[in-house]
């Protein structure tokens, strides 16, 4: 009796590679939009925007008058010291204040004022282009 050979398989199976790596890009897809910034805010309109946004420290208004510290809701009493729990977490960050345009002026000076006072120096104020809008708007009258 001849003894059995044995040889060595070396083909890879790539079907089944490129089906989880498919699955994978469609799940990543899917995924991807929400794990961006939840918080609804109407960002109010100016010609002068600066693209230089880094990361830093986010304070958030809602029309609602809702505050957010990078995301996390907390109540008027309570987002004082999230800011000072997210400062000593990220020491020496700058700082972005998104508020909806309908929040009064004197609630955005008051929230800035505490902003500086609890040692953030540098505060942003984001806003969005008004030339976006503008070039949204001609495509729009094209489709028509």
């Amino acid at each position: 009796m001849k003894p059995r050979t044995y040889h060595a398989l070396s083909e890879i199976n790539v079907t089944n590679l490129v089906d989880v790596v498919l699955v994978l890009l469609i799940i990543f897809m899917i995924t991807a939009p929400l794990l961006q910034s939840g918080i609804d805010v109407r960002l109010p309109r100016t010609a002068a925007t600066s693209d230089e946004l880094t990361e830093g420290i986010v304070v958030t208004i809602t029309e609602k008058g809702g505050l957010f510290v990078d995301d996390v809701y907390r109540t008027k009493d309570q987002w004082e010291d999230e800011l000072k729990r997210v400062m000593a977490k990220k020491p020496k960050q700058k700082a972005y204040l998104r508020a909806d345009e309908s929040i009064p002026y004197g609630q955005i000076v008051e929230i800035l004022g505490t902003m500086k006072r609890l040692g953030l120096s540098e505060v942003g104020l984001v806003t969005r282009p008004a030339e976006l809008e503008e070039k949204a708007k001609e495509k729009v009258k094209g489709w028509g």
